[in-house]
Parts: structure tokens; C-alpha cells; sequence
């Protein structure tokens, strides 16, 4: 019979509360700022904006609506999607945004 004293059920539960904070900090705080970031910058749309959107459409903002947004695509193109599927703004030169 061994003789060694058994780990207590407190110290086995350590290495999985490590992981747990290692992936908190790892995988889910950060993609928490990222959608939230998201959701801001979704609620902060103008009209002239410049967007992206998932499917890799580049466009301007013609009109919004409460779940919708319109976007020009071409000079007489125009195009109706959800506010969630706008990606990114597009970035303008400084020299523009003055």
C-alpha cells in the first residue's frame, strides 16, 4: 500500500481554474471589446459615410433606417442591408476630413 498523502480536491481544481483564466483573458475579454466596439461604431453611423461591409462591398451611406441602412454602390446603384452586416468604415485621408 502507498504510503504518499492524496492531493486534496482543492489543489486538483487549480490547473482548471488556470485554464479558465487563461482563456478569459485570452479569447474571451478581447472579442467582448471587439463586439462592443462594433455595436458602437454600428450606432454611430452617418449619412456619407464610407463603409465595408462583411461581404466585402464598399460603399456610401445614402439613408438609415432603424435595422437597415441604404448604400450607393455605383452612380445610380443602391442597395438595402442590415446595419450588422457593415464590417468597417473606411478610413479617409486627413486631407479630406478637414
Amino acid at each position: 500500500m502507498p504510503t504518499g498523502a492524496q492531493a486534496s480536491p482543492l489543489m486538483q481544481f487549480i490547473p482548471l481554474a488556470m485554464i479558465f483564466v487563461i482563456f478569459y483573458f485570452l479569447i474571451i475579454r478581447p472579442q467582448k471589446k471587439s463586439q462592443q466596439e462594433h455595436k458602437a461604431m454600428i450606432e454611430n453611423l452617418s449619412r456619407n459615410d464610407d463603409v465595408v461591409t462583411s461581404s466585402g462591398i464598399h460603399g456610401t451611406i445614402v439613408n438609415i433606417k432603424d435595422k437597415t441602412v441604404i448604400l450607393r454602390i455605383d452612380d445610380n446603384t443602391k442597395i438595402e442591408i442590415e446595419k450588422s452586416c457593415i464590417a468597417s468604415l473606411k478610413k479617409q485621408p486627413a486631407a479630406a476630413a478637414k
